[in-house]
Parts: C-alpha cells; sequence; structure tokens
C-alpha cells in the first residue's frame, strides 16, 4: 500500500515538473522570437551624440566660488 503511494507520488511530481519544464521553455521560446521580429520589423535608430563643447578652464568667478566653499568648509571642520 505505502509503495504504491509513493510511487504514484513520484508519478505525479514528474509529470508536474514536466509540465512545468514545458511550459517555461514554451515562453522562453516565444519570448526570444517575439524579441527578433520585433527588432527585424522595427528597428532602433542608431543616433550620433554630438561631443559636448566644454571651456578648457573654469571662469574666474567659478574658481572665486569654489575656493570660498573649500575655505569655509576647512574652517568649519573640527580638528
Amino acid at each position: 500500500m505505502l509503495d504504491d503511494l509513493l510511487v504514484q507520488g513520484l508519478e505525479l511530481m514528474v509529470f508536474g515538473m514536466g509540465t512545468v519544464l514545458a511550459f517555461l521553455s514554451l515562453l522562453v521560446l516565444s519570448t526570444t522570437v517575439m524579441s527578433r521580429c520585433i527588432a527585424r520589423y522595427f528597428p532602433q535608430p542608431e543616433t550620433v551624440a554630438d561631443a559636448p563643447s566644454v571651456p578648457a578652464a573654469p571662469d574666474p568667478q567659478t574658481l572665486a566660488a569654489i575656493g570660498a566653499a573649500i575655505a569655509r568648509h576647512r574652517a568649519s571642520r573640527p580638528r
């Protein structure tokens, strides 16, 4: 009696795990196929980014503000 229940439980487990594996495999396959179809028929437009124009050095006002902030920070820190 116990052996029959154990065998039946194992059969049910194998059937359930096989069903889940088959469904997940089908899901992965269909997602891959859909992604390839979308990429083929609706490709991403390639955009070329312009290089931002950055000044070589900060202006004197910015340098003065940075220097003042550093001096104030150093003065307020406990030693």
